[in-house]
C-alpha cells in the first residue's frame, strides 16, 4: 500500500489539530507551514476534511480550523479510505474496490495479499489520531534496522 500526497498531507494537518484538540483554531496558513504543505493544496484539503465532519473552519481574525470530532473518533483508515479509496494491496482481494482475476481458482499468493490487507486494514481501523500522537515519530535508524527490513525493496 501507498498513500497518496494528498492523504499524506491530510494526516499531517489532522494530527497538527489533534496536538491542538480543545485549543484555539489554527489559522491554514499556519497548519500549511507547520506541516510542509502548499497553502493552496491544503485549502483543498480542509475542505475535503470538513465535509467529512473531521473538522471545522471558524472565520475571523482569531480564526482557523480545529477538529470537529474528538481525536479517539477519528482513525487513519477512514482518512486513507476517503482519500484513497481502498486498503487492499492488489484489487482481487478488495471488498470495495474488486477486481476479478483469471487465476483466482489457482493463485496460492493471494492469501498472502488477503492477509495482508486483513492486517493493514486491523491496524488503520485501530489507529485513531488521539492514539498515534501518543506515540513517538520513527527514527531513520529504526527505518533501516536491518533485522526488521527482511528484504528489498521496501
Amino acid at each position: 500500500m501507498r498513500v497518496s500526497r494528498k492523504t499524506d498531507y491530510a494526516l499531517r494537518a489532522l494530527f497538527t489539530l489533534a496536538e491542538h484538540y480543545g485549543g484555539a483554531p489554527i489559522p491554514i496558513r499556519e497548519l500549511a507551514r507547520r506541516n510542509d504543505v502548499p497553502k493552496k493544496f491544503l485549502e483543498q484539503i480542509m475542505l475535503a476534511l470538513k465535509e467529512q465532519g473531521w473538522v471545522e473552519s471558524l472565520p475571523g481574525m482569531r480564526g482557523g480550523y480545529r477538529l470537529a470530532k474528538s481525536p479517539d473518533k477519528i482513525t487513519m483508515g477512514e482518512v486513507v479510505r476517503h482519500f484513497d479509496g481502498i486498503l487492499a494491496p492488489i484489487g482481487c482481494v478488495s471488498t470495495s474496490g474488486y477486481e476479478r482475476c483469471t487465476q483466482e481458482p489457482l493463485c496460492r499468493f493471494r492469501r498472502v495479499f488477503l492477509n495482508a490487507r486483513n492486517y493493514m486494514t486491523h491496524l488503520m481501523d485501530h489507529a485513531s489520531l488521539a492514539e498515534v500522537a501518543k506515540g513517538a515519530p520513527v527514527t531513520g535508524q529504526e527505518v533501516l534496522e536491518p533485522e526488521l527490513m527482511g528484504g528489498e525493496g521496501i
